[in-house]
């Protein structure tokens, strides 16, 4: 019903904002980190986005994440929702019937495989415009002399003129070898937390059980995720006029030759960070913001 609709579309827009927000600053950190150069480390990089493009260079690309979270969380929660009735449903006869872990592991499983029709073309987005005041192709880090991008729509049509709509995609298996495993771990532990911490089966979890089992969901499902992560920023980090992988095994296998096993960990401890605050941002938000809707 439109009436039990609107709550879960309110929440799900402060939930999906506030974790944007919230989060951003280190994605552009890890972004910086996977597909850059010259960065010693997180601290080093840090201080270099500052120095060189003040505080807003780690908000560029926000925009449209910012504006596009809203229908991505309301496809990604609605059908994980939908996916566990109808398990529910074919395996118990009864889609109220509580989920299984087995259950759980499917469903979000599935999630995460659709959810990259919707998040590789954002995601693509995002890092061209938080890489491309970066000169890719000298050994050290310089600002670049001339944008690439004026913005997000800009970047969308350029891509399109460029690469055709198949580049709006460019790096979507890697996305999918990173968000399969990875929404699995992320709604199984938010979920198996929530159930520690209750007082009791029947009553709802504490604002501060739902904060913290969505925090250490996301920083355990982001730092999992890192070495997929790695190759799904370097893909799509990679320019058509600067290409430089022709594939993902291509990408695993030239990262490893030339920089060894631990560049696929580039960018963990900031995953663990950023994953923390983002996620129990997202379901804090979420839960409280449907609780109040629900007692109006």
């Amino acid at each position: 019903p439109a009436g039990n609709l609107c709550p879960h579309f309110v929440s799900l827009l402060s939930a999906g904002a506030s974790s944007v927000v919230v989060g951003h600053p280190l994605d552009t950190v890890k972004t910086r980190l996977q597909a850059g150069k010259g960065y010693k480390n997180s601290l080093h990089c840090v201080l270099t986005i500052y120095r060189k493009e003040t505080v807003t260079g780690f908000f560029k690309g926000m925009s449209f994440p910012l504006a596009s979270i809203t229908v991505y969380n309301s496809v990604v929660f609605g059908f994980f929702s939908n996916t566990q009735r109808l398990i529910s449903k074919y395996r118990y006869g009864n889609e109220l019937h509580p989920c299984g872990m087995l259950d759980l592991t499917v469903a979000s499983m599935l999630t995460g495989l659709m959810s990259v029709g919707l998040g590789a073309p954002v995601d693509l987005v995002k890092i061209r415009l938080q890489m491309q005041t970066q000169n890719v192709m000298a050994g050290r880090v310089t600002l670049s002399e001339q944008r690439l991008y004026r913005g997000p729509i800009h970047c969308i049509s350029s891509i399109l003129q460029t690469e055709g709509l198949q580049g709006l995609y460019r790096g979507a298996g890697a996305m999918i070898l990173r968000d399969v495993p990875g929404y699995m771990l992320y709604f199984i532990p938010y979920t198996v937390f929530c159930d520690l911490l209750r007082p009791d089966a029947t009553s709802s979890p504490h604002p501060c059980s739902i904060w913290l089992a969505g925090g250490l969901a996301g920083s355990i499902s982001w730092v999992t995720a890192t070495p997929a992560d790695v190759v799904k920023s370097r893909m799509q980090a990679d320019a058509q006029l600067q290409r430089k992988y022709k594939g993902i095994l291509h990408c695993i296998m030239h990262s490893y030759k030339t920089e060894g096993a631990q560049v696929f960990f580039r960018g963990a401890s900031v995953n663990a960070i950023r994953g923390f605050p983002m996620s129990a941002t997202m379901f804090l938000t979420y839960e409280l913001s449907l609780q109040f809707f629900r007692s109006l």
